[in-house]
């Protein structure tokens, strides 16, 4: 007989008491929330998380910034500057598996709510801090995101060039650094499971960046280059940036000499992948601007969705540059699933989101409550208060 499949969540069971803000750590509650884990949002009475006032736009009077970070969650609303709200933040953090908070180091400690405080009474508590640049010399300086790009590097190698730094689209820092707060409890609960022991899982927005700039930290510490802004081109392959067409940018990452002679096979100039200056990647790289003239008048007669399929269906990477809606048409095509819509009543009807991108046989993702209202969960209101979903507390 087949084994029959698990249908219960992977994290089913596992409690967080959430006081996360902003980005880094709801986002990553958020994921682990998906994943069945029950995750109780603390928030300031009357205010709540900073992103609920950050709009443009809204839905229903409400932050699409907020709604896209705090499904699957509860919310309940304590001032952590009196003592009834101390007590119950200290009870919930209590019987919890995981505490996520992104305070300034040293805040959590005084309040009480700090690791060594709380693993006296709940030594399995994995506990998870993020901060801007470490508890040490770095716990006074603020942890904005684009604070961190500038400082951290991602700006200097991003941009048309190097006199004119850009920052990165999208909190691209804050959502990194989530996903290796994620990492960082998965692992420690995996500990726990063995261990029984809980442990301090500690991320921050610089360290965070600084390894996901991957090739280009390596092209420091390793070789000593510092990178620079190269635009859309690429400091180590060439082709690889964005050529104008007939009609609308395209996007061609050529990664081998193999699709190099491919491309320049469908483009009429077969003889290019013979000329020294561009038969392997080096020497490409290094005769990048002659190599951009020429690709960019053969790619100029014709447009950017006639090359597009030609030269994907020889294995060249190629595509035309989306907007976020024609991103996300594309996605449908392809048979992804990358939008989920969850009943929401309060809000007049279906809460669109964009779905968990961790796809998992046995456990996948659920969808089981859409954003909460501020408040939602208080003990005496409308909601189950701090106790299991569902069940007022004791």
């Amino acid at each position: 007989m087949a084994p029959r499949l698990q249908t219960e969540s992977a994290l089913g069971g596992i409690l967080i008491a959430d006081f996360g803000r902003v980005l880094a750590g709801p986002y990553a509650t958020m994921l682990l929330a998906d994943l069945g884990a029950d995750v109780v949002k603390i928030e300031r009475p009357g205010t709540g998380d900073d992103t609920r006032s950050w709009g443009p736009p809204w839905v229903a009077g409400e932050s699409t910034y907020f709604l896209g970070l705090n499904r699957n969650k509860r919310s309940a609303t304590l001032d952590l500057g009196t003592r009834e709200g101390l007590d119950a933040a200290r009870k919930l953090a209590g019987r919890a598996d995981v505490v996520v908070e992104n305070f300034r180091p040293g805040t959590m400690d005084r309040l009480g709510l700090g690791y060594q405080q709380l693993k006296v009474h709940n030594p399995g508590l994995v506990y998870c801090s993020i901060t801007g640049f470490g508890p040490r010399e770095g716990a006074s300086l603020p942890g904005y995101d684009l604070l961190v790009q500038a400082v951290g590097g991602l700006m200097s190698i991003t941009g048309p060039d190097s006199s004119q730094p850009t920052k990165v689209g999208v909190a691209l820092v804050d959502v990194i650094t989530g996903l290796h707060a994620a990492v960082g409890i998965l692992a420690a609960l995996r500990h726990r499971d063995r261990t029984g022991h809980g442990q301090q899982v500690e991320v921050n927005l610089l360290s965070s960046l600084l390894s996901a700039m991957t090739n280009q930290a390596a092209a420091y510490l390793a070789a000593g280059t510092v990178p620079a802004a190269l635009g859309n081109r690429h400091p180590s392959i060439a082709p690889y940036e964005v050529f104008p067409t007939a009609d609308r940018p395209l996007v061609i990452a050529v990664g081998n000499d193999r699709q190099f002679q491919a491309l320049v096979g469908v483009l009429g100039l077969p003889g290019l992948a013979d000329d020294p200056r561009f038969a392997t990647n080096p020497s490409r790289v290094a005769h990048r601007d002659d190599l951009f003239a020429t690709l960019r008048t053969a790619l100029l007669t014709r447009s950017a969705d006639d090359w597009f399929a030609e030269l994907l269906s020889v294995g060249v990477p190629v595509g035309p540059i989306n907007d976020i809606r024609q991103a996300f048409d594309l996605a449908s095509r392809l048979g992804l699933r990358s939008v989920v819509e969850i009943d929401d009543p309060a809000r007049g009807g279906a809460c669109r989101q964009v779905a968990n991108p961790i796809s998992l046989s046995a456990t996948p993702a659920t969808y089981r409550q859409p954003p909460p209202r501020l408040g939602a969960d208080d003990a005496g209101g409308h909601g189950p208060g701090l106790g299991s979903p569902g069940v007022r507390p004791d």
